[in-house]
């Protein structure tokens, strides 16, 4: 199977909505809080940063509040897929920021949007923490959410 990868991601949130981006494999889309995995000698911090800038254009530094979340995705044994991803989720609010010229230089996102809490139960999220996101405030304990695996 390999050694786990760690992916950081952020709770955007914007009047009361979250922003997601989108991804396509064949016949399937599915949504991920924006972010992406950690290099090699860079940290939790420098590495969100960097992912935001390059899944939504944000050039400037967005104050982050966390970690707020572990998640850890684990394929089932018998999956076609052999992973096992370790998600630590931060928050940040986009605030006044303008998302009409929200630009991706990641060739895997294929586009964003802004979602209310209660639409999320209709959406193919990866790691599935809707019920997670129905429920968290600023300023909650860091949550260990388990073992989620979406297909």
């Amino acid at each position: 199977m390999g050694e786990p990868r760690v992916r950081v991601a952020a709770i955007l949130r914007w009047n009361e909505r979250i922003l997601l981006c989108r991804h396509e494999k064949p016949g399937k889309e599915y949504w991920l809080l924006p972010g992406g995995g950690v290099k090699l000698g860079e940290s939790l911090a420098d590495a969100l940063q960097r992912e935001l800038e390059e899944e939504i254009g944000l050039d400037a530094e967005i104050p982050l509040e966390g970690p707020v979340a572990l998640v850890d995705s684990i394929a089932p044994p018998r999956s076609f897929v052999a992973k096992h991803v370790v998600h630590i989720i931060f928050a940040g609010d986009l605030g006044g920021r303008s998302l009409e010229a929200v630009t991706s230089s990641d060739a895997a996102v294929r586009g964003h949007r802004l979602f209310e809490v209660g639409e999320l139960d209709g959406v193919v999220l990866h790691p599935p923490i809707q019920r997670f996101l129905r429920r968290w405030q600023p300023g909650d304990p860091v949550a260990y959410l388990g073992a989620l695996w979406a297909p």
